[in-house]
């Protein structure tokens, strides 16, 4: 196991660290090839911090890999809406592409 990715399962172990820590570890899981690990994070990662508006775009591309193509369009239709909402249309985009590849 990576010291980045203890130091991280560590600092989340409370449940009470901020959105930018969970986003972390789902992406060392996803790094080390634990793609159930890290789809569990994100889903950790949305019930406590719905607003994080990157983890919809790479828990997407997680599960459009995994070709779990249902799942993927939630999650990127989610992320769509929650841009639209913080009037950030960088991710929008990125989301949007994300979605015509699934």
């Amino acid at each position: 196991m990576s010291k980045r990715l203890a130091f991280l399962e560590n600092m989340t172990a409370s449940g009470q660290a901020d959105a930018f820590a969970w986003y972390g570890l789902a992406l060392e899981y996803r790094r080390a090839g634990r793609m159930n690990d890290a789809l569990a994070t994100f889903a950790k990662l949305r019930g406590l911090h719905a607003d994080y508006l990157p983890m919809y775009l790479m828990a997407g591309q997680i599960l459009t890999d995994e070709q779990r193509r249902d799942e993927a369009r939630e999650w990127l239709e989610a992320g769509m809406t929650l841009a639209r909402s913080q009037g950030n249309a960088h991710t929008l985009g990125e989301l949007e592409s994300a979605l015509a590849l699934c």
